[in-house]
């Protein structure tokens, strides 16, 4: 985690943010690796998925570890078509016909992961839930999933990270402040700072 109110970080759907958590970092950790596909796999299972698929790019790694020891085929999922070659947004098995937990990263917005979740449906897939490793909660988020039909299941979040950086000490009374303006009003935010 990193927490910079004063330079905040740029998300892909164009809101600031004093704080940004890159999950990928936990990629180079074996036992912590192990713990989280463990986890995911845990979480899918309560789906009966025919196949995993990861969001591109960050939930391809764990979707391929967790198809893995599912022994299940696996996808992965563009945002968007590629402009090139065959155009695809989904690369891997033709999706058709089976039930597709998704898995990301990260949620912020939600709307990636549920552009990802709109390109399965669309070649014929059941998309009943993505699974993350983290979630910032934002209202947004939970709104838009509500809205698209999708469930959504998340290993840690927000609250759970904040209550653990101001335990170890990284966050000190003003980046508490600042965390808690953001998540009070996260678009206003975010506005006041240039963002979407």
């Amino acid at each position: 985690m990193r927490l910079q109110p004063l330079a905040p970080f740029t998300w892909a759907s164009g809101l600031k943010s004093p704080i940004y958590c890159d999950n990928r970092q936990l990629l180079g950790h074996p036992e912590v690796r192990g713990q989280i596909v463990a986890a995911l796999v845990q979480g899918a299972m309560a789906h009966q998925p025919t196949l995993i698929a990861g969001a591109a790019t960050a939930g391809v790694p764990w979707a391929a570890m967790v198809a893995d020891r599912m022994q299940l085929p696996m996808a992965y999922v563009r945002p968007t078509p590629k402009n090139h070659g065959m155009g695809r947004q989904v690369e891997g098995p033709l999706a058709k016909g089976h039930c597709v937990v998704l898995i990301e990263d990260l949620i912020s917005t939600g709307m990636s992961s549920l552009r990802c979740a709109d390109a399965l449906r669309a070649e014929g897939a059941e998309v009943p839930v993505v699974l993350a490793l983290f979630s910032y909660g934002l209202p947004q988020a939970e709104a838009a999933f509500r809205d698209a039909a999708v469930g959504l299941s998340v290993l840690s979040s927000f609250e759970v990270l904040a209550a653990e950086a101001e335990a170890r000490g990284i966050l000190d009374a003003g980046g508490q402040s600042a965390l808690k303006d953001w998540r009070a009003d996260t678009a206003a935010w975010s506005r006041a700072r240039g963002g979407a």
